[in-house]
């Protein structure tokens, strides 16, 4: 049944499935044991899934068993449909990267030093904030500092 299907095919699958179970993505996170940012986003093709949590969300699913290997294949990651997201809630991310970007970087390198925060051993949470004005989202990148190591040929 899965023959000739790619990892979007399979990713819109999941995302049908789910809605027409009435399954949430906490509720996938949980049957997996994983954090539900990370869950939703192997879901929708950023990471690969163990094999057992890859079977598990086939079974929950009603999916083909062929999309378990699919599943716990490494993706490509970060792939948009345009360089600038067009999603409003997407695009508020990168707006906010615009805006605040250039302070973080500087911030970092003050109270860091000369280095990046690692996105590949990161956690991302996000929360409901209730707030007079409105509820709030709050979103968390928890990353690993990693400072530049300048290494000469020699000392390879």
């Amino acid at each position: 049944m899965l023959e000739g299907m790619n990892r979007n095919d399979i990713t819109e699958q999941i995302v049908v499935a789910r809605l027409q179970a009435g399954l949430s993505w906490q509720d996938l996170a949980d049957a997996i044991g994983r954090p539900v940012v990370w869950t939703t986003s192997a879901l929708l093709g950023q990471h690969p899934l163990p094999v057992e949590a890859a079977k598990i969300v086939v079974d929950t699913l009603g999916l083909d068993a062929a999309a378990v290997p699919v599943l716990a294949a490494v993706p490509m990651r970060g792939a948009l449909d345009s360089p600038v997201p067009t999603d409003p809630t997407i695009y508020r991310f990168y707006e906010a990267v615009q805006v605040y970007g250039t302070a973080i970087k500087e911030l970092i390198h003050e109270q860091f030093g000369d280095g990046i925060m690692s996105a590949i051993n990161m956690s991302v949470d996000l929360q409901k904030k209730p707030h007079p004005s409105g509820d709030r989202v709050v979103v968390t990148f928890d990353g690993k500092f990693l400072p530049y190591e300048w290494v000469s040929a020699a000392e390879r």
